[in-house]
């Protein structure tokens, strides 16, 4: 679609994912074994004809340009492009982003270049499959403004959203952002004939509001005078209340799978439903594929090994005794005699020895007859032989040389080297 030119925020510091985002930003995090976060937002523009794309960035965002020059690399002959736009101080602009729409509004002069009637605003850290075609035929449709793409979400939910109301047309009449007070979350419920075409699922708490997935489409100059109008630096708590009040900005209702990977817990949890018979969210599509760096690398060796429902990624070889509702990265090794549960392993970049003077571990596996339950390893990790990490205090937040838990997975960041016989 020449008509359309994406913004993919990729800036933003993560520090709900720390102690994994010291390192590097959130949009670099590894998911699904083989893929970046931000390999999911550009993947869908891509699959949906946006191949024109702007990505901002800014904080520890060395490794994040590392995947990106390594993994697009378009066609010298298309009129697609994806650039980088890293902040920098300028005469006139000495400060860091400040925010989403501050991101935007620091680089307009390059974006403006960019020949589009509208422009896609995404996040970088969020997981969904999304047609964005259909969007933008919604936007022409209804000649709005601004189109908010948005999901039907529970209460627990709409606390950390930004929440909206709508009409019978799906314009959007009012806009609140994380509200937290009882008056304002029963103000904020959808009405009935909204609520009537919304399929809630038997057991789960019912989806009663109508939660911003902050994804945005402008109209290229409703984009820019917005910013000119409102000086605040952020779309969902600022500049997307200050367009709904004046009017034509319309919501896009998205009823497909959607997750924001704004905690430990969620980031966890969505790794480890992509090893259920059926995931929710599809890499398995060729019309519509996950693009990454290719790695070149042979297929997994698995000898004697009980599998259960898992990703085993290319490069790895796997002796474990068993490994069950696990995602094991690019050039993962697990030694004999090991058990894996609800494991999520990142891998590594390469293959053990590090480089002379690295600070990296001698060697990157994990050991001969450990036990690992509900834990995220990290890249470049040696985990020693007789390791227990199954968190028998069952712990919900802690610190230490070896290991973390933050919402009761256990954590082992990169480059931590465990010792043989450890037990947590």
């Amino acid at each position: 679609m020449n008509e359309v030119v994406t913004i993919i925020l990729g800036g933003g510091q993560g520090t709900r994912l720390n102690p994994l985002t010291l390192t590097y930003c959130k949009p670099a995090a590894c998911v699904g074994g083989k893929y970046r976060l931000i390999d999911i937002p550009i993947s869908n523009a891509l699959n949906s004809g946006c191949s024109k794309i702007f990505i901002l960035t800014q904080f520890l965002s060395t490794p994040l340009h590392q995947h990106l020059a390594r993994t697009y690399r378009l066609d010298t002959f298309s009129n697609g492009f994806i650039e980088l736009l890293t902040a920098e101080q300028k005469p006139n602009q000495q400060t860091w982003f400040q925010g989403t729409a501050d991101a935007v509004r620091q680089n307009i002069e390059y974006i403006a270049h960019a020949s589009a009637d509208y422009f896609l605003i995404l996040s970088g850290d969020q997981l969904y499959n999304m047609d964005f075609k259909a969007m933008v035929r919604f936007a022409q449709e209804t000649d709005a403004d601004l189109v908010v793409a948005a999901l039907p979400v529970a209460e627990s939910e709409a606390k950390r959203m930004g929440v909206l109301k709508i009409n019978e047309d799906r314009f959007i009449t009012e806009f609140y952002e994380k509200p937290q007070a009882r008056e304002v979350l029963d103000h904020m419920r959808l009405p009935e004939f909204t609520l009537k075409q919304i399929v809630n699922e038997e057991g789960k708490a019912p989806k009663e509001y109508l939660g911003s997935m902050g994804i945005y489409l402008f109209k290229r100059q409703a984009l820019f005078d917005l910013l000119d109008q409102d000086p605040n630096e952020d779309f969902g708590k600022h500049l997307i209340p200050t367009k709904v009040k004046q009017g034509k900005v319309a919501a896009f209702l998205f009823d497909g799978y959607w997750e924001d990977i704004g905690t430990i817990a969620s980031f966890f949890e969505a790794n480890i439903a992509m090893t259920r018979e059926d995931p929710p969210l599809n890499c398995y599509d060729e019309k519509n594929p996950i693009f990454s760096q290719p790695l070149h690398l042979p297929a997994p060796k698995v000898t004697d090994t009980e599998v259960f429902q898992s990703i085993i990624c290319e490069g790895s070889y796997i002796e474990a005794k068993s490994v069950k509702s696990c995602v094991l990265g690019p050039r993962t090794v697990v030694k004999k005699g090991t058990t894996l549960d609800h494991v999520y392993v990142m891998g590594h970049d390469f293959y053990a020895p590090a480089a002379p003077n690295s600070k990296l571990p001698h060697e990157f596996s994990i050991g001969e007859n450990c036990t690992i339950e509900r834990a995220i390893i990290d890249k470049h990790v040696y985990i020693g032989n007789g390791v227990q990490l199954i968190n028998k205090q069952n712990l919900t937040h802690y610190n230490s040389e070896y290991v973390y838990v933050r919402d009761g997975i256990i954590l082992v960041t990169r480059g931590t080297s465990i010792p043989d016989g450890f037990v947590f």
